[in-house]
């Protein structure tokens, strides 16, 4: 993990995460008052890094995933994450096993969030505001929307948003007032005279 100065651009910190031999792929983060939460694709676990009331990094600790978590040995597993307003939970989704995941920040444990039968598959990038919960299917070229249950037990499929002549392998989302805002990552380009990215701006 990198830590910059956000005035400057100056790199402040890096932070070692994964340790030890075998795959890894640190995939995303999201930060909650006390830490900082990684995820890792290739191994069942979380990475938290503590942060100090000023905000600077400290510790890192390695958090097993147990409970209802599925990881699927040589599948690209855990991806994005988010937490709720308090930071007492962590959704994240599993993109081999197109599952979602409420999961204790404090033992990693996770429970399965019902999906009511929607297929989530390709799951990426998800953006929570209130209950509301906006989960990146990057080759689907859809952002799917859901109602979170006030217990995290279920998420209530709503609409699926979607841009045909613009989306291209969306990853990653955020909201602006009433615009919802998606990066495309293109994983299929391969001409070298091609690499044109966008940030694609949804209604």
């Amino acid at each position: 993990a990198l830590v910059y100065d956000a005035r400057s651009g100056r790199l402040l910190k890096e932070i070692p995460l994964a340790t030890g031999v075998g795959g890894t792929f640190v995939n995303d983060a999201v930060a909650t008052a006390r830490a900082v939460y990684f995820t890792d694709s290739q191994r069942p676990v979380l990475y938290r890094v503590a942060l100090t009331r000023r905000g600077e990094p400290g510790a890192v600790t390695t958090i097993p995933l147990g409970g209802d978590y599925q990881h699927l040995a040589g599948q690209f597993n855990l991806n994005g994450i988010v937490a709720t307003a308090s930071g007492r939970t962590l959704i994240a989704v599993q993109s081999a096993a197109r599952k979602l995941y409420a999961i204790d920040p404090r033992t990693g444990v996770a429970r399965l969030i019902d999906l009511g039968g929607y297929d989530l598959s390709n799951g990426d990038g998800l953006l929570l505001r209130g209950r509301t919960l906006w989960v990146v299917q990057n080759r689907d070229n859809k952002v799917a929307v859901f109602e979170l249950s006030p217990d995290l037990t279920r998420a209530t499929f709503l609409r699926a948003i979607t841009d045909p002549g613009n989306l291209d392998v969306p990853t990653t989302a955020d909201r602006v007032g009433s615009r919802l805002y998606v990066v495309n990552a293109r994983f299929g380009t391969t001409t070298p005279t091609d690499q044109a990215y966008h940030v694609v701006r949804l209604s």
